[in-house]
């Protein structure tokens, strides 16, 4: 059998033989399209995910989740703990970062679309002194840490590979960014570009919908997808031959992400956790967050519409709500984790997301542009795994240091916007002025100082001891050794 004939049986046996309608009349250019674009997808797979994800008794047994709030166990806090034991979880992280054992993961994938931006998210200029993006913030915090644990392990180099997730639209475009600035002071090779899975897009009897009369209609698999991705395009086998066990993921739009956190990291391991994921106090009980609890006995996230108003209220004797570890899509995993996904991932609920799909009429070939949802597209949340971990370890963190999303455009009135961003990183590099005993003056004719230090210079407030009793003029940008040693000589 052929190649062509193997995609076209492999569909007609799933019972989408419908895709190739057209085939005959493409030219051969086209043709080559359809096949190219068919046999990129699992059909098999697919089919599979759309008849779990759309059968009555997922729908019922969501609904009838038992839902509980995390027990108090289950949750350590940097904001309550000891700060001796943050510092064990610290040393322990630098010591483990030190020797290898620590590698990065970021979701990378969306657009700016919402930001007004042409570019992928992680090239934002939130409007820093410094002007820089988001992506390189947060390559400078990696930069920075490696130097951090090198000096704790005798100067030996230390490195933590960053793979980075895109997806189609976003890759050639995030590879170029890197290039251009030179990978922000990182080796080349250890920056990895792979790209996020895509699902076929349904109509509502689980036919696969033609975009035109060449191209399948195909939507990102949500940020779950990476699980899948990391199989297929060789990331757990890099981690395999770097021999890293430990791996910290995260998403590209939070500008205060500590990335590969020491802290976190340590506390994870000395947990024994196969999984793990930061939390952060609800701002108000009320607050539209997704939020970690229980579900079933297995830990697991419930979305803030599935949370009943009066669950979302109830609070404890201490006035703290009883549903307030907010999840903010970041974590922890052992690389055994990661390869076990793939022996539980027929297990995984897929959610169901309607939407308008532009396609093919079958009868007619006119290209069809819908006003209300006609279709189905099917996600993966990166959190739909925490069921499966046999040992999860939960760490609540302070918002105001280490969350702060890029969600909407400038000037949103609801927040999470480049102004937010922009506005929590200067009061967060403020306050490490002021841990370290000095103070940073007022901005004239502005009600916050606009100031800002290079993740090149501090990752989260060390080696700022120089400034104690210093008042640090502003506007001011440190960026460098050199600035400190001015604003203290």
């Amino acid at each position: 059998m052929s190649g062509m004939d193997a995609v076209r049986a492999r569909y007609e046996a799933a019972g989408q033989g419908h895709v190739f309608a057209f085939f005959d009349s493409l030219d051969p250019a086209a043709q080559q399209r359809l096949l190219a674009a068919a046999a990129a997808v699992e059909v098999d797979r697919a089919a599979r995910i759309f008849a779990k994800a759309t059968a009555p008794a997922a729908a019922s047994a969501s609904a009838a989740a038992d839902v509980a709030p995390l027990p108090p166990t289950a949750v350590d806090s940097t904001i309550s703990a000891d700060p001796a034991r943050v510092r064990a979880w610290r040393a322990e992280g630098l010591r483990l970062i030190a020797a290898g054992k620590v590698a990065v993961i970021l979701l990378a994938g969306g657009q700016g679309t919402r930001l007004g931006s042409s570019d992928p998210k992680g090239c934002y200029d939130i409007g820093l002194p410094s002007r820089k993006s988001l992506f390189q913030l947060q390559g400078e915090r990696i930069l920075r840490l490696q130097q951090l644990a090198a000096q704790h392990a005798g100067g030996k180099e230390v490195v933590i590979p960053w793979y980075v997730m895109t997806s189609g639209p976003t890759r050639a475009a995030t590879e170029a960014f890197f290039v251009r600035k030179n990978f922000f002071g990182l080796k080349k090779e250890n920056v990895i570009f792979f790209e996020q899975g895509v699902l076929p897009a349904f109509t509502p009897e689980g036919k696969i919908f033609l975009e035109t009369k060449d191209t399948l209609a195909v939507a990102p698999d949500g940020n779950g997808g990476i699980y899948a991705a990391l199989r297929s395009q060789g990331v757990i086998a890099d981690l395999e031959r770097r021999c890293i066990p430990y791996i910290h993921a995260y998403c590209v739009d939070n500008c205060l992400v500590k990335v590969a956190d020491p802290v976190f990291i340590g506390y994870c391991v000395e947990k024994n956790a196969d999984c793990g994921a930061k939390v952060v106090p609800k701002r108000y009980p009320e607050e539209p967050v997704g939020v970690i609890c229980m579900r079933n006995g297995r830990h697991g996230v419930v979305e803030y519409s599935e949370i009943d108003p009066a669950m979302a209220r109830a609070l404890t004797p201490a006035g703290v709500p009883v549903y307030n570890a907010g999840n903010i899509a970041n974590h922890f995993y052992t690389l055994d984790f990661l390869r076990r996904v793939e022996h539980f991932e027929k297990d995984l609920d897929y959610h169901i997301a309607r939407k308008k799909i532009k396609h093919v009429d079958l009868a007619t070939g006119n290209l069809v542009s819908p006003s209300s949802p006609n279709g189905i597209k099917l996600e993966l949340f990166i959190f739909d795994v925490m069921p499966f971990a046999e040992r999860m370890a939960v760490l609540e963190v302070a918002r105001a240091d280490e969350f702060s999303p890029l969600k909407n455009a400038p000037g949103a009135k609801d927040g999470d916007s480049p102004e937010t961003s922009r506005a929590d990183i200067m009061a967060q590099h403020v306050r490490f002025v002021e841990a370290a005993g000095g103070k940073v003056a007022p901005t004239q004719g502005s009600t916050a100082p606009v100031f800002e230090i290079s993740p090149l210079v501090s990752y989260d407030g060390e080696g700022l001891e120089a400034l104690q009793g210093v008042v640090v003029p502003t506007p001011k940008l440190i960026s460098s050794a050199a600035d400190l040693h001015a604003l203290t000589h």
